[in-house]
Formats: C-alpha cells, structure tokens, sequence
C-alpha cells in the first residue's frame, strides 16, 4: 500500500514517522478541483455514512469536505452504515444504489480527544474575542485554542460560522443564541456535538469546494478567521505542520482562510500560539507566510503586524513573547534583520 494525506493528525501522525505516509502539502480550497481533475485520484472511495431516513437517504454524517468530488468521479463506493454516526445536512446524500459494496456496524465514531482549558489558554480567548464584533462570520482552526474561543464569546450575538471544521465549542454558542449557524466540512468533536448537530437545519456540512471556495470566502463581511500554529517566527511567519521533527498537522485550509479575513470588510486574522511557541526562527516549514500576517494573540497580549517591516515585527513579537526570553530573541532579532533589509 502506498498511503497519503493532507494531514498528520491523529492516527496519521504515527504512519508519518514511521516514514510509510506522504503528505500532500496542498492548500485545502484545490483538493476538489484536483480530484476532479484527476491529479488526485479517488478510484473507490470507503465511507462511513448514518443510516438512511426515511426517504431512504444516507448522510455523510461527520464529513462533507472533499468526499463530495471524490464520489462524485469513482467508480465505486464501499459504505460503512454506523447506526452511532448522526444523520446530518450534507451537500450530498446517497441512496442505495450508490453502493458498490455496504456493510452495517455499531460503534462510537472518532471522538477528538478533550481537552480542559488552561489558564494560558483561557487567556488568549478572551483577548482573542475581543476581535470578534456583532454580527461576524467566524472560522476556527483545529486546535484547542481556537475552539476555546468559543467559550469567551458570551455577550456576543448575531454571530455566523463559516469553518473548515468546528468543535464542541460551537453547542453552547447555537444553543445559547450567540451564533445562528454554521456552515462547515466537518465535525471534530465528541458525542455532544455529534448528538447537536444529528438532523440539526442550522448546521451544514458543505463540500471543500464550497468553503474554502475564495469566491464564497470573498463575500463574507466581517469575517474573522481563528486559527493556531506550532511555532511562529520574528518575522510573523507560521508552522502548524510540524513539531520535534513530526509532522502534527497540515497546510489545510488556514492560507485560504487568513488571506480571505485579511481582505474582508471589517474583518481580521487571528493567530493564537502560547508565548513559548515563539522562536527566532521556524524549525519547521512555512505555513502561513508572513505576508499573510495581521494579529498575533499570546497570554501576554496582541501584536498588530500589518504595515510593519521586520524589525517593527520583531519588535512587536518579542513584546508578547515570555519575558525572560525577549533579551535572547532581541539578539536574534539584530542578527536577523541584517537579511530582511
């Protein structure tokens, strides 16, 4: 078997170290087209789908994303029926005889593991809503910290979500009132969101190709993206792939995402990283260019990087970076600014 993904999470981290998984670092809005086209092939496709309703209609369940292509262009489906997988508003539902082969089980889908939240984290979310204004169109990155957002937004209303994918935290912001819904690819969460989102008209699981679609992204007033990294440099640039030489997470659709809140009306970029993460340099590849960056949120507080050259940057940077690190990384800063004049 030769075996590849967009991403190292979860279980494909340990296939990736073991050096058995190739990674395709493609951003996450021209996975469709390239499966479409072939470039990227989907021959059958295996699938985990909720039982059918009663017009006899399987959903996708937990996915959208780019499973709408791939089985639009297969030439076989291979379908897992999970009575424990929600039946959910997807772009696409499929009936029987879309089936090559189907088999039935009954088993807890994938749970993303839980998480309680820090003081460090609870800090950069409630710094991190400040940003978010009445009425804004929000996409969360995977990741606790943007998922943790969510519990600081109390106050906030008329709030959307447009999002690769979305987690727990966005139950208590549709139940409560906060945001009226949610357009997504996929769900990563556990049971309570599972069970929310299960025949749920306010919660839509779209095709990649609608939402990382920079058309779609383009007509979004106050968007405000919010998102993470592994690591993030002096000079605003970002990891989110790789960490002590594995490769944790992916490209995904973070680039599309910041470059279509960076150009909203009234609208922001966001990146949330412990002030550990900050380091002179990245040890890993390029994620987000620093070109792309607008706000940099620690537990120490904001840095505006829009307009600045490096050295303001870096400046910028440091300041929100832990204190007994700023004198090593202003070093840095000197030695490195000799290469970004």
């Amino acid at each position: 078997l030769r075996l590849s993904s967009y991403c190292g999470i979860g279980h494909n981290r340990a296939l990736s170290d073991a050096g058995v998984l190739d990674i395709l670092r493609v951003p996450y809005s021209q996975l469709g087209a390239m499966i479409r086209a072939g470039e990227i092939r989907a021959d059958v496709v295996f699938v985990q789908v909720s039982p059918p309703n009663a017009r006899g209609e399987y959903s996708l369940g937990l996915a959208a994303d780019y499973l709408v292509p791939a089985l639009e262009v297969c030439r076989a489906v291979v379908a897992e029926v999970n009575d424990q997988v929600p039946w959910t508003r997807t772009d696409k539902v499929l009936s029987r005889r879309d089936f090559s082969l189907l088999l039935e089980s009954s088993r807890a889908p994938a749970a993303a593991p839980s998480r309680a939240t820090g003081k460090i984290e609870a800090a950069i979310a409630r710094l991190a809503a400040g940003f978010v204004p009445d009425g804004a169109t929000l996409e969360f990155g995977i990741g606790a910290l943007p998922d943790g957002v969510c519990s600081a937004l109390t106050g906030h209303k008329g709030l959307r979500i447009h999002s690769g994918t979305v987690g727990d935290g966005i139950v208590d912001l549709m139940q409560n009132g906060i945001a009226r819904s949610a357009d997504c690819a996929m769900l990563i969460g556990t049971r309570r969101l599972f069970d929310f989102a299960r025949d749920n008209p306010a919660i839509r699981l779209r095709s990649s190709e609608y939402t990382h679609n920079p058309d779609i992204l383009g007509r979004l007033e106050r968007f405000v993206a919010i998102n993470s990294a592994v690591e993030l440099d002096l000079g605003g640039e970002a990891n989110s792939e790789t960490a002590n030489g594995s490769y944790v997470g992916a490209l995904g659709g973070a680039p599309d995402f910041i470059r279509a809140a960076n150009q909203s009306p009234g609208g922001v970029s966001l990146i949330l990283i412990p002030a550990s993460r900050i380091v002179a340099s990245l040890t890993g590849p390029v994620s987000t260019p620093g070109s792309e960056a607008c706000f940099v949120i620690t537990e120490h507080g904001t840095a505006d990087l829009r307009g600045c050259a490096f050295a303001e940057r870096a400046r910028r940077i440091i300041a929100i970076s832990p204190p007994p690190s700023r004198e090593s990384l202003a070093r840095e800063a000197t030695r490195l600014a000799a290469t970004h004049k």
